[in-house]
């Protein structure tokens, strides 16, 4: 009797272990769903919408790129915000304006102060739905290079960091490191993801390629010895009506970084001799992107072999565009003209969207965090200047926005290009300089879309002209600028 009832006894225990097993099964499935996709956002430095084989470059080769292009979603109409460095870094990990978060440029040194207040997305998802977060290369947001509030792993450096042997902050210990920047930024990502990751993560990867001094790898050296670089055509007529840009400026007595000490930009690695004629800047911007393109072929090889790539966004854009030679620029962002403005965009996540989907829809730096956060499930109270992607990507056919405000600071250090508010529709862009009397600007994009001819003083086209300002100012009002006032 006592040996039955035992048996019995252990029977039943078998049935509530195996009973609880299965529970505790069933929750790790309902946890499982709950968690939100794994996130690799993958930043360049000053890459131009039209330098990718997927947006029609004649010449370049960017096949991983081109891969998440063909397999997700290429948006073909992307814009920075604010075509500077810092702000356009800061408006894509928060959603919101440069007025907004307060990183209005590159110059002062109090912004790493600032910088560590942000609320970024990878710290919201980390505080609000458990992420594992990882930040790996240029912050530029300030001198200091020390990990930000919401990174479990941080690799960093000062300022644009070295494109050879890099002295680089790995959590918390600094590095003298041997190689080429682009290589260990891509080797520290791809050594991230190996990982066995208990919670869905979220990787911040931050070239500092293809920014200046566009210092390409030894392997790729010869890459585009034959591509020629056409020349903008530039003329009178082109740069007539552009009067913030044509006006003489007073050469100072002393140098600027003598004179600001406080404004003083960290001095430029050297191009190691390289000229700075046009096409060979654009050769080696091309050199440049392709060890990055390698970079997201490794990533994409790792994310296949743990069977994680279609559980995980991945997405490649850059901080602003840059200037070939438009307007007579070279080496040049900043101006509100479209080649410094529009950004490269690629999404891939099957779960959301198909392959090979185009959107030609106005998007914008803002728009990447609501996005992420709300793929990952976190509902944040605080409102964002920019919007989810997700309902666009749903419904393509749903009325998404007709003009976006773009803003620019102007920095001590480089005074010629002023501080400027403007408002762009798909046929028109306005451009308001509050410090300069009668410079702005009006383009008719429908007709003109390199922006030649400023009809901003053209009577015929006065109504637009004050619709355009009207508009401005009602965005500005929208995001709280304090600086509306002196909007015209």
């Amino acid at each position: 009797m006592g040996v039955f009832f035992s048996m019995k006894l252990l029977s039943r225990s078998i049935a509530v272990c195996v009973f609880i097993v299965f529970l505790m099964g069933a929750q790790l499935e309902v946890d499982a769903a709950q968690h939100g996709p794994n996130i690799v956002f993958i930043i360049a430095d000053d890459l131009r919408y039209d330098l990718l084989g997927c947006n029609g470059h004649p010449h370049v080769r960017t096949p991983n790129i081109d891969r998440l292009a063909a397999e997700g979603a290429n948006f073909t109409q992307a814009f920075a915000t604010t075509p500077l460095c810092s702000p356009s870094r800061a408006s894509f990990l928060t959603g919101l304006h440069t007025h907004q978060h307060h990183i209005v440029n590159n110059d002062g040194q109090g912004l790493h102060v600032l910088s560590h207040r942000l609320m970024t997305f990878p710290r919201i998802l980390r505080e609000e739905a458990d992420y594992e977060t990882a930040y790996i290369g240029k912050w530029h947001m300030g001198f200091d290079d020390t990990r930000r509030p919401g990174f479990d792993h941080w690799i960093s450096f000062k300022g644009q960091g070295q494109f050879v042997d890099p002295v680089v902050i790995i959590d918390d210990e600094r590095k003298q490191t041997d190689g080429y920047l682009t290589d260990l930024i891509s080797d520290w990502a791809v050594e991230f993801v190996e990982q066995d990751h208990e919670r869905p993560f979220c990787l911040f990867l931050s070239h500092e390629a293809v920014h200046y001094p566009f210092l390409p790898a030894e392997r790729h050296e010869d890459l585009y010895n034959d591509v020629e670089v056409p020349e903008p055509v530039v003329d009178e007529a082109s740069l007539r009506g552009k009067v913030a840009l044509t006006r003489e400026m007073p050469e100072p007595a002393t140098p600027l970084w003598f004179e600001l000490p406080d404004a003083s930009p960290e001095r430029a690695e050297p191009r190691r001799g390289r000229p700075n004629d046009l096409e060979t800047v654009v050769r080696d911007q091309l050199r440049c992107l392709t060890a990055v393109d390698e970079g997201i072929g490794r990533l994409y090889e790792v994310l296949e072999r743990k069977g994680i790539l279609d559980k995980t966004i991945v997405i490649f854009t850059s901080d602003q565009g840059y200037l070939h030679g438009e307007c007579g620029l070279i080496r040049q962002k900043r101006w509100p003209y479209d080649p410094s403005l529009r950004i490269p965009l690629v999404v891939r996540y099957p779960a959301l969207i198909s392959p090979g989907t185009q959107v030609d829809d106005m998007v914008l730096s803002l728009d990447i965090a609501p996005t992420l956060l709300e793929l990952a499930g976190v509902e944040w109270d605080t409102p964002f200047d920019g919007r989810s992607l997700i309902t666009k990507l749903q419904k393509p056919e749903s009325l998404w926005r007709d003009s976006f405000l773009f803003e620019y600071f102007v920095e001590k250090i480089t005074p010629h290009c002023p501080t400027y508010f403007g408002v762009r529709t798909s046929d028109w862009k306005y451009v308001h300089y509050p410090e300069l009397e009668g410079a702005d600007e009006l383009y008719h994009l429908a007709e003109d879309p390199d922006e030649r001819t400023n009809v901003a003083h053209n009577p015929a086209h006065a109504d637009e002209l004050a619709r355009m300002r009207k508009e401005l100012l009602r965005l500005n009002r929208a995001t709280e600028n304090p600086f509306a006032m002196s909007l015209p």
